[in-house]
């Protein structure tokens, strides 16, 4: 591979000192060593054109020295910019107004590709092409940028210190003998021969064939996961909704993993923490999440912490990178065929350091639009924290179950 770079690098470094005969001969010098491709290589490295540099390999070839004299006088085409010194600066307020966000700006509102300059130059009064335009831009220090995520939004004064009381939390309870767990729901999932995102090793010439378009198959439904994930034992489980993502649903999640697996790796715990994020249908603000809550902590007689999360910082949710992550990469390029499939797939996710995950069809309704009322809210069994009370609560039962009860509901 020709190292363009350091063509640019040494001709930036020699131009000032050549005259033209001399900066003809270094580009032609350069591109015989570079080999095949090398005129187009240096061309486009140092803006001579290839229509020169094969002068200068024939001025090589002929091993004439310098005569004196290095063209006619007054010969050579001018540059644009220099037979119209309003073009640069035009071409520059263009690109930069848009950039802005200036509202009388030609271009913010469609592409800024060259061909669109080209064209809003010429209504200016200007003779370009989008070839030079390109040119120019490369001379103004312009190159095609994507988008990076970069933002996450106002940040909140509080939350460096609300991870530390998460961290601090998670550990109090590990050293406790108690779990604690991450929760969230998955991306919801269209249930069909639709196109998954990633690629599977199949026969080459023959991928698997799905829909073309995303709309969704009734029969089928869509499929709504919501996972819990262990953070001491590593181990995560999800259960896949067919119906609304509420907090009916997040709690009955969680009832689910106590029965199935928290209970027997933690029965002597007395409370279990809960990591959540601040929005969703396990919202800091949402009520019925934590009317369910209490009924949850009725049922099974523990003393239930949560720590949200801060507005925000989402990503930093454990089971985003340590469960739902491994979930994507295991299904990636693998149509969701069906319900079932779904839970094959999840409940066959692991990892080297040794990631366990169960999941279970959740075929039940969760209708939206329940409402708590103030009275139904008072009668919550709730005790916020002195720090951030309103992410930081434990809800407690109202009654102590005894061990009997337990076993007998589970």
């Amino acid at each position: 591979m020709i190292d363009k770079s350091g063509i640019k690098a040494r001709y930036e470094a020699l131009s000032p000192h050549l005259d033209e005969r001399g900066r003809r001969l270094f580009a032609a010098s350069e591109a015989r060593a570079a080999g095949y491709g090398g005129i187009a290589a240096v061309s486009k490295a140092t803006g001579i054109a290839r229509s020169t540099i094969g002068r200068g390999l024939s001025d090589l070839d002929a091993g004439e020295g310098a005569n004196g004299r290095i063209r006619r006088n007054g010969g050579g085409r001018k540059q644009k910019i220099e037979l119209d010194p309003g073009l640069l600066p035009a071409l520059n307020e263009l690109v930069q107004s848009a950039i802005r966000g200036d509202p009388e700006a030609p271009l913010l509102w469609v592409s800024r590709s060259q061909r669109n300059l080209a064209k809003a130059l010429v209504i200016q009064g200007f003779d370009v092409s989008h070839v030079l335009v390109a040119r120019l831009l490369r001379k103004l220090g312009f190159s095609l940028q994507g988008n990076r995520k970069t933002r996450e939004g106002s940040s909140h004064p509080d939350r460096d210190a609300q991870f530390e009381h998460i961290n601090a939390k998670i550990k109090e309870f590990q050293a406790a003998g108690w779990p604690a767990i991450s929760v969230d729901t998955k991306k919801k999932e269209l249930v069909g021969d639709f196109k998954n995102g990633g690629r599977e090793l199949r026969a080459k010439g023959d991928p698997e064939p799905v829909r073309v378009h995303d709309f969704k198959i009734p029969e089928l439904g869509k499929a709504v996961p919501y996972g819990v994930y262990d953070i001491t034992d590593n181990s995560g489980w999800v259960n896949v909704g067919i119906d609304h993502d509420t907090a009916s649903f997040a709690v009955e999640s969680i009832r689910r993993w106590w029965f199935d697996m928290g209970l027997s790796r933690y029965p002597k715990a007395n409370g279990l923490l809960i990591t959540a994020d601040c929005g969703g249908s396990n919202g800091a603000r949402v009520r019925l999440w934590k009317h369910e809550l209490q009924r949850f902590a009725d049922e099974t007689g523990l003393n239930i912490t949560i720590a949200h999360h801060p507005p925000g910082t989402s990503k930093w949710n454990r089971i985003e990178h340590r469960l739902f992550a491994f979930i994507t990469q295991n299904w990636r390029g693998k149509p969701l065929v069906s319900h079932q499939a779904i839970v094959q797939l999840i409940s066959s996710t692991t990892t080297s350091k040794g990631l366990d995950v169960h999941c279970q069809l959740d075929n039940n309704s969760y209708p939206k639009g329940i409402k708590i009322t103030d009275a139904q809210m008072k009668e919550i069994n709730i005790t916020r924290n002195a720090f951030h009370g309103d992410w930081n609560y434990t809800i407690a039962p109202r009654r102590t179950l005894c061990a009997q009860e337990v076993l007998a509901h589970d």
